[in-house]
Order: C-alpha cells, then sequence, then structure tokens
C-alpha cells in the first residue's frame, strides 16, 4: 500500500507546507510527471483547488509553463524523478504517463518515503501486458472477448488464417496507443500479425501478440479513483481512437472525448462492477492496485465487454473529465495514497465538455517538430486548450510531437460544446495541421438515458449526470419510463427530436438501436425485458419497410408508438403504411413521418405516462401553455408587421 500522505508525514524542513496556508488549507507542493495534454489537464485543474498547490512539471510543455516550471528530466530517468521530488520538497507527485508506471516508478518513490499517485509496476502489468490483462479477466470473471496469446508468429498466422471471423490483433506491450489493429478479415489480421511480430513495427512490445474476437457495440471509457480497496467511479467518456472521420483510418492515441456519457443504473453497475472485479483480484495477487484504473469498454447487446485496462489517466479523457469536476482534484487524488477511496463522493458540474486534439500532417507515423502554432494567444469563454506536443522555442510556441493539443470546450449539451470546440479548433493554425470535425457528433451510446435532474443538484432539465436517468420526485435512482428504438445508427439523430420534448418534460427515457430485419432476436429481447427496465411507452421508429414498431408490439403489452422515416425515394409513405398497416391484436399508435412524428411520439408518450401522474400532467400543461404562448407571439409578430406595412402603404 501506498506511504503516508503529505498530512500525516513529518514536514521537510525549510517546506512552505510547514508555515504557510491558503485559509484552512495546508499550501502543498506537487509535481506532475509528464508532457502531454493529460499533464496540462492535470495541472489545470489542480491548480483551481483550495489548496492552491504549488505545481512542477517534469517535463511539461509550452502550455504548462503558465502553471508552474518544467523540470527538465526524462519520465522515464526514474532515478532523477526521485531526486527531483526529493529537490523540490514535494508532498505529492502524480505520474501522467504509463511508461514509468510500468517501468517501476511508483515503487522507487514508496522505497524513498515519497507520496506518489499511481500503482505500482507489477499492478501496472494490467496495462502493460495485454496478456497479463486477459489472465485477470478471466481469473475475475470479467466480461471480455475470447482471445489466444501468441509468441510464435507461425502459430498465429495460423490461427489467424482459420479463425473464420473478424478479429482484433494487439501487440503485448506498450505501443502508445497504437498497437492494436481491428481487421475486417483474415489478410488484414495477418498483415497486422506480421507487422508487430516480424516486421518489428512495436519493438519489443509485440513480440508476443493477443489475438481476440471482435466486437460490435459502442465504446466507453470508464475511470475510477482507488485505493487498492474502495473503487469510485468518475465520469465516463468516449473516445474517438480511429484518426479519420466515420471513425475510419488507423488506430491513434486519441483523437478526442466526449463527457459525460449517460448510463442507465443497471449498465453503470456493471461498470462498477467490473472495476470492483479487477481491483479484488489484483489484491489477491498481491498486486494491490492504487490510483486511477481505466476500463476501455465495448457495451454490446450481451452487457459491457472489457477491450483493455489503463492504469492511468486517459488521454484525452482527461481533458474532458476534469475540467466538469466541481470537488477538489487535491482530495481526490489523496484518497488514492491515504486509503480513503471509500470516503469519495465526487461532485460534478453540470453540462458536457467536449475534447478536440489537433494533429500534426504525419500523424501517427510520424511528428513534425518546430513548427510554429497560430492563435494560441487567445482566450475563449468556456473554452480551454491543452497544449500536448508543444514547445517554447526563442519566445514562439511550436510543434513538438504529433498530438498537438487539446481544445476542450463546456457548454449545455454536447451539442452547444462540439459547436464551442469546433470553432476555436477552426482558429487554431500550423501546417499540416489535422482534426476530426465529428468528435460527439454521434451521441447515443447503447443504452442512453436522459431525463430529469436529481433534486438539488442545479442540472437544467433533460441534461443528468452520468448514471442517471432521474425523473421529477424520483432522485438519482430514476428508472427510465419510455423506451426509444431506431432501426439504424443513420436514425440515431432523429431520436434527439423526441429526447428534447422528454428532456423539457422531466421524463426519464432510454435509446437504442435494434432492427427488425438485421436483429430481430435483440428487438424481440427488447420488447421482452421492456418492463423489466422500467419502460412504461415504447416509440419505435424506421423507414422503408418499417416492421419495427409492429415486431416489437407482437412481443410486449405496453403501448408501442410507430415513427416512419424517411428512408427511401417514397419520402416515407412506404414506411408510414408499413408502420399504420398492424393486423388484428397487434395495435401499434402512428404519428407523422420524420422529426414532427418524433416529437409528437414523445409527446404522446408522456401523456400516456401523464394519466397515473399529476406531475407529469401538470407539466404538460404547461408546455401546452408554452406553445400557446408561442403561436400569440408568432401571431402578434405578423400583425405588427402588416400594420407597419399598411402604414407605409399610405399616401
Amino acid at each position: 500500500m501506498p506511504t503516508e500522505s503529505f498530512r500525516r508525514r513529518p514536514a521537510l524542513a525549510g517546506s512552505p507546507s510547514e508555515t504557510r496556508r491558503f485559509g484552512r488549507y495546508p499550501v502543498i507542493r506537487v509535481l506532475i510527471v509528464g508532457s502531454g495534454g493529460r499533464e496540462h489537464a492535470l495541472g489545470w485543474a489542480l491548480a483551481r483547488s483550495p489548496h492552491r498547490p504549488h505545481l512542477w512539471f517534469a517535463p511539461g510543455n509550452a502550455g504548462t509553463l503558465a502553471l508552474g516550471p518544467s523540470v527538465p528530466v526524462d519520465p522515464l530517468d526514474i532515478p532523477a524523478l526521485v531526486q527531483a521530488a526529493w529537490g523540490l520538497r514535494a508532498d505529492l507527485t502524480v505520474i501522467g504517463p504509463e511508461a514509468p508506471l510500468a517501468a517501476g516508478v511508483v515503487d522507487r518513490f514508496r522505497a524513498a518515503g515519497l507520496p506518489v499517485v499511481g500503482p505500482s509496476q507489477a499492478a501496472a502489468r494490467i496495462e502493460s501486458s495485454k496478456a497479463f490483462a486477459k489472465e485477470v479477466m478471466a481469473a475475475a470473471g470479467i466480461p471480455t472477448a475470447p482471445w489466444r496469446t501468441f509468441d510464435d508468429v507461425g502459430d498465429a498466422v495460423a490461427f489467424v488464417r482459420n479463425a473464420g471471423r473478424p478479429l482484433v490483433v494487439k501487440a503485448d506491450g506498450l505501443a502508445g496507443g497504437k498497437g492494436v489493429a481491428v481487421c475486417r478479415n483474415p489478410a488484414e489480421a495477418e498483415a497486422a500479425v506480421l507487422r508487430a511480430m516480424v516486421e518489428g513495427a512495436f519493438g519489443a512490445a509485440g513480440r508476443r501478440v493477443v489475438v481476440e474476437e471482435r466486437i460490435a457495440g459502442e465504446e466507453l471509457s470508464a475511470l475510477a479513483v482507488t485505493d487498492g480497496r474502495a473503487v469510485r467511479l468518475l465520469l465516463p467518456a468516449r473516445d474517438h481512437k480511429r484518426l479519420l472521420e466515420g471513425d475510419r483510418g488507423p488506430n491513434t492515441g486519441g483523437m478526442g472525448a466526449v463527457a459525460p456519457v449517460p448510463l442507465d443504473a443497471s449498465t453503470e453497475r456493471e461498470v462498477v462492477g467490473i472495476l470492483e472485479r479487477a481491483v479484488a483480484e489484483l489484491a489477491r495477487r498481491g498486486c494491490p492496485f492504487t490510483g486511477i484504473l481505466y476500463a476501455g469498454l465495448m457495451l454490446t447487446d450481451r452487457g459491457p465487454q472489457v477491450l483493455e485496462f489503463n492504469c492511468r489517466f486517459g488521454d484525452p479523457e482527461a481533458q474532458v473529465i476534469l475540467p466538469l469536476l466541481a470537488s477538489d482534484p487535491v482530495e481526490l487524488l489523496l484518497a488514492a495514497v491515504e486509503g480513503t477511496a471509500h470516503r469519495l463522493a465526487p461532485r460534478w458540474h453540470a453540462g458536457a465538455a467536449v475534447g478536440i486534439v489537433l494533429a500534426g500532417g504525419r500523424y501517427p507515423e510520424a511528428a513534425e517538430r518546430d513548427l510554429p502554432i497560430e492563435g494560441l494567444e487567445r482566450t475563449w469563454p468556456q473554452v480551454v486548450v491543452f497544449h500536448s506536443g508543444t514547445a517554447l522555442r526563442e519566445g514562439r510556441v511550436v510543434t513538438a510531437g504529433g498530438r498537438v493539443c487539446t481544445v476542450v470546450a463546456r457548454g449545455e449539451s454536447v451539442e452547444a460544446a462540439r459547436d464551442r470546440a469546433l470553432a476555436v479548433a477552426g482558429e487554431i493554425r500550423f501546417a499540416g495541421r489535422q482534426y476530426r470535425r465529428d468528435i460527439g457528433l454521434r451521441t447515443a451510446l447503447l443504452p442512453v438515458t436522459g431525463g430529469a435532474p436529481a433534486p438539488g443538484d442545479g442540472l437544467v432539465p433533460g441534461r443528468p449526470e452520468a448514471g442517471t436517468g432521474a425523473g421529477s420526485g424520483e432522485g438519482r435512482s430514476a428508472r427510465p419510463r419510455v423506451g426509444i428504438m431506431v432501426g439504424s445508427e443513420s436514425d440515431l439523430p432523429m431520436v434527439e427530436e423526441a429526447a428534447a420534448v422528454l428532456r423539457r418534460l422531466g421524463v426519464p427515457f432510454e435509446a437504442t438501436v435494434a432492427s427488425a430485419h438485421r436483429s430481430p432476436e435483440r428487438a424481440r429481447r427488447l420488447a421482452l425485458e421492456a418492463e423489466g427496465r422500467g419502460w412504461r411507452v415504447i416509440i419505435a421508429a424506421a423507414g422503408g419497410a418499417a416492421h419495427l414498431a409492429g415486431a416489437v408490439a407482437a412481443h410486449t403489452v405496453l403501448p408501442v408508438i410507430g415513427v416512419p422515416l424517411e428512408a427511401t425515394p417514397l419520402g416515407g409513405l412506404d414506411a408510414l403504411l408499413s408502420t399504420v398497416q398492424m393486423p388484428p391484436g397487434v395495435p401499434v399508435a402512428t404519428v407523422a413521418i420524420g422529426a414532427w412524428g418524433m416529437r409528437n411520439a414523445a409527446l404522446l408518450a408522456a401523456q400516456i405516462l401523464a394519466a397515473a401522474d399529476e406531475d407529469l400532467r401538470e407539466r404538460l400543461r404547461q408546455e401546452k401553455a408554452r406553445l400557446a404562448e408561442t403561436v400569440e407571439a408568432q401571431a402578434a409578430a405578423v400583425q405588427a408587421a402588416a400594420a407597419r406595412f399598411g402604414e407605409e402603404a399610405r399616401p
């Protein structure tokens, strides 16, 4: 377990923590190890702590200089890091990147009596060895894709040639987020094996590979603070690994992120359970994990499946999670060091954060250095730019790495935050700049929930915190009352039409994708499980043949509202007829085609629920009154315009 914290160990002679205080808080000295956007975000968050810590960065970047001095030490030079921490009289050291953790930096700090945030070398193997992580998952009963580990290239090639299913090939060791190949066919899988094991693309990290079955779903980044016993989940986020828009191109360290990703209560419990089982298994093996444990998950039809574990804050996830943290970040980190994670109850700001990574033109294959960067001297409301690959040369900020910076914006919604981030990303320029314009465009995970805020949390209705779908009077544990099903991912933007109405009315909801033709078993299962999930009304939207509403209605006694969507040259008329023409005994309430229909479906669902909910009936009355006021205002505007026209027309 970790050494004593700064609050319990004797202060070093001459340390400011001996004498100085900021109000009731001791002023402490913190060393942050690393040079990326994650470390800049950590420093930015810590600088806002009531402790007002003195910060140093080893080595930091051009952006961190505004927060604290740079210590010119390589993060992998562990003896020099220990010496620097003692020389600075650091009360706490935070290790950002994975490489020094895998090299045993925490063990050396603990041996020197220095408080440090991060896992031991043995516990860090959960990231530094994919094979070890899979062994931990198997022992702990953690759901993950079936896999095989190979040290022999011939055995690996033979396996992927005969697997008969899509595969993922992973370098066993650390490869900077680039050692994973998602393969569509045996030829791609074989090429990935040869690249890692024969061509040496990832050095020693690729001499062993893990080959696993490719699983489908939506990715989720779940980070938690742990002291080796208790686990406290931070805001779930979503990373975008692929280089190009539409999730195309090679894997990268991350091209952007969004937080929070709302989860229903059941999924959140499963995610926390996965993290708790991993921590318990590592403790059972004699290597308790302390610090930040990160689970990369795929949300599938069968529930969350673990893709990977990381032993530190994610990058760029840290850049979108930390700006939303309303609690003291110093206390958060100290909980992992002091063994007090069980006391943590992190608080979060309302709204969302979207981070867009600006990378060099040759990323991820190579980094272009010393290119001047323009636009960083400006500031923007609700936007912060976290530096990654930057340096200061003769007073100018220049590029110094593949990922140059992350533009992070906050907003009341993902959409508002995304718009702000995109606007600022366009104003920061350097030669070869590339970035994705679709970060945050797809905000719906499977499933996604929304509704009214928990009582007293100060959130704008319809912008729930992660892990909540709370409706009026039901607090944080409220379950979704409306289930929204669409026939394909291309229909997900339509969900927002219904979601906006339900959020405004404070009705918890859940949305997902299921096709009556391509995934009939999933559609049937969702219909059968609907009541158990808490659904009381189902909205089913599809285009073309549009059998989804009928297929769902055939397997449930809940009311089903069908929304025909425009998907063919017939303009939605085919979907309208398919939805409305249900046989006797399988009723489906059908509304208009497209966006109007989705909004009316949400209103009708709320009206059905309101039959047994007086509070909701009152909110519906207010909504009707709001609509009437809008029409009256429009009518008054038209009348005023007509009067002005009449006056101008008089001779």
